[in-house]
């Protein structure tokens, strides 16, 4: 198991997460993050730091948000593994579904 970024991200993407990893495998679509299933360690550390409660434990990522856990996992069918985010740049696409989602208005 891994751990999952859901619907909270969308369009927010604080990145507080990122700093937190101690393994470099959050990586940033062009409306959300993402984590490698395969680069994760299951450490845990992302989930207490994202100030919008975005990051879940794949066995507790609400039910309303179940599709993320394979949108984590088919966004790298198009990067691949890099290796490490630090070595791949913000990525100018996102999983279709979380694409075609409707643009959020956030409060600055």
């Amino acid at each position: 198991m891994t751990y999952v970024i859901a619907e909270p991200c969308v369009d927010v993407m604080d990145r507080a997460c990122i700093e937190e990893c101690p393994v470099d495998c959050i990586y940033e679509g062009e409306r959300m993050l993402y984590i490698h299933p395969d680069e994760c360690v299951d450490c845990g550390a992302c989930e207490p730091v994202c100030p919008v409660e975005a990051v879940f434990y794949a066995d507790d990522v609400p039910t309303e948000w179940t599709e993320y856990t394979q949108a984590n996992v088919d966004f790298f069918d198009t990067l691949g593994s890099p290796g490490g985010a630090a070595k791949a740049v913000k990525q100018s696409f996102d999983v279709p579904f979380i694409a075609a989602l409707e643009q959020r208005e956030l409060d600055h």
